[in-house]
C-alpha cells in the first residue's frame, strides 16, 4: 500500500460553495477545495505562485497543476453555463495559534512600511516594517524588522502573525487590500513623510492619508510615488 499523500494546507473553508449555471442539463463541475485555495491566494489576494506554495506547504509544481486545473474548470463554468460546486479534495485546515490581542486594554500594534526613516511608498515591495507597540496614545516600544523574504500578498499574513492591527503605508494594490482585510488589519494608505511623525499624527487623530490611493506595481520608475499628490 502506498503512503497517503499529505493534505494541502488551506486557511479557510469557502464561504460560498454552490454556483448555478443556466445549463441545467449537464453534470455540475466540481472544484476541489485546494484548487479553490490557489484561486483565492493567487487571483484574489495577489500571491505569487511561489508564495502560494509556501502558504499551502506544497511544491510550486503542485501549485501550478492545481491552479491550471482550477482555471480550466472556471472557464467551463463561465463559457458552458454549467453549475459549479466547491467540494472534496485532499487538504488540511490551517490552525491559527496567534494569541488574540486584549481588546479594551488600550493596547494596539501599528506597522508602517519603512524606508530610511520615512513611510515606504510601495507596500508590496517594502523590505522593512517599523512596528510600534502603543498603550493609550503613547508609544511604549518600537523596532524595525525586515520582511523575511515575504512579498505582496504574503505580507498580510506576515503582519497578522505579528498581531498588527493598523497599517500605515504609501500605495498598495487591490490584492494587498483584500489580503489585509481578510487578516483583519485596518489600513491607512497614502501617508507620506517621517514614519514616527505619521504614527504620532495617527494617535492624535490628525493623520493625513488617502483611503482611495492605489499602487500599480508595473513600470515603476525611480521617484514614482504611486499617485500621491501631496503638497
Amino acid at each position: 500500500m502506498g503512503r497517503p499523500t499529505k493534505g494541502k494546507r488551506i486557511s479557510k473553508i469557502p464561504q460560498y460553495q454552490k454556483f448555478y449555471g443556466e445549463n441545467k442539463f449537464q453534470e455540475k463541475i466540481v472544484l476541489l477545495v485546494e484548487e479553490y485555495e490557489t484561486i483565492r491566494l493567487i487571483d484574489y489576494l495577489g500571491y505569487s505562485q511561489e508564495e502560494c506554495a509556501k502558504e499551502m506547504h506544497i511544491a510550486r509544481t503542485s501549485v501550478q497543476s492545481l491552479y491550471s486545473d482550477a482555471r480550466r474548470k472556471l472557464a467551463r463554468f463561465l463559457i458552458e453555463g454549467i453549475g459549479l460546486v466547491i467540494s472534496g479534495g485532499n487538504y488540511q485546515l490551517k490552525e491559527f495559534t496567534n494569541k488574540e490581542n486584549n481588546k479594551g486594554d488600550g493596547k494596539m500594534i501599528i506597522a508602517v512600511t519603512y524606508d530610511n526613516g520615512n513611510v515606504g511608498q510601495h507596500f508590496g515591495k517594502t523590505e522593512f516594517f517599523k512596528i510600534y507597540n502603543v498603550e493609550g496614545k503613547n508609544i511604549s516600544s518600537q523596532k524595525v524588522i525586515d520582511t523575511d523574504g515575504n512579498g505582496h500578498g504574503a505580507l498580510a499574513g506576515y503582519l497578522k502573525k505579528l498581531n498588527v492591527e493598523i497599517l500605515i503605508c504609501g500605495g498598495l494594490g487591490g490584492g494587498a487590500r483584500n489580503a489585509l482585510a481578510e487578516s483583519g488589519i485596518k489600513i491607512y494608505p497614502g501617508a507620506i513623510g517621517n514614519a514616527d511623525r505619521q504614527v504620532e499624527a495617527f494617535l492624535e487623530g490628525n493623520l493625513d492619508y488617502n483611503a482611495d490611493i492605489a499602487c500599480n506595481h508595473h513600470n515603476h520608475e525611480d521617484g514614482h510615488s504611486c499617485g500621491h499628490n501631496h503638497k
